[in-house]
């Protein structure tokens, strides 16, 4: 059975910014997500980007998103994570709950 871009995206809310301890996808960093079948398997690219360009916990994160998509099951194909830094990260990128977590009005 196929992967569904929106189970995807609730994986990624495991994966938590080790220095802010907010989900990646309510800070904003995930930009863009995409599912593709390739023979029986689902492929898993995802687009992010990180809080800074000199962000210590970008190799970790990436490793993490990676490491929950495989988790999703058998049917989990590749798993690719790109990262980008244009558009840069700004803080307007972040939910109204992480807003309100880190006190941001």
């Amino acid at each position: 059975m196929a992967i569904r871009e929106e189970t995807v995206w609730e994986a990624l809310k495991q994966v938590r910014d080790p220095e802010i301890g907010i989900d990646l996808v309510n800070l904003g960093l995930i930009y863009e997500v995409l599912v593709t079948e390739e023979n029986g398997k689902s492929n898993i690219y995802v687009k992010m980007t990180m809080t800074s360009p000199a962000c210590p916990s970008g190799p970790q994160m990436v490793q993490d998103v990676k490491d929950v998509l495989k988790q999703l099951g058998e049917e989990v194909g590749e798993v690719t994570v790109e990262v980008v830094l244009s558009p840069p990260w700004t803080p307007d990128r972040m939910s109204e709950e992480a807003r309100e977590e880190l006190g941001f009005y």
